[in-house]
């Protein structure tokens, strides 16, 4: 199984401990997939308004969120 597959079933369970583990664990995963797929589209040459438009938040939020990274000021 995945990372993924195993947190979401943990996060899904019966031992409210692990299951907040899991779900703070699945949240930062999200996180470094969304900044890996940011900084690809923008070097294939994508806009800040589509990219936005593909995570349905606004240009501006992805830009403050991610527009550091894209230039080279963060960790991806």
């Amino acid at each position: 199984m995945s990372e993924g597959t195993d947190l979401a079933t943990a996060a899904a369970g019966p031992d409210v401990k692990v299951g907040l583990r899991a779900t703070v664990a699945l949240r930062k995963l999200a996180e470094r997939l969304e900044a890996l797929q940011v900084a690809n589209a923008r070097r294939q040459g994508w806009s800040w308004q589509e990219i936005a438009d593909a995570l349905e938040v606004s240009r501006q939020a992805v830009h403050k969120k991610h527009a550091g990274r894209a230039r080279g000021n963060g960790d991806v």
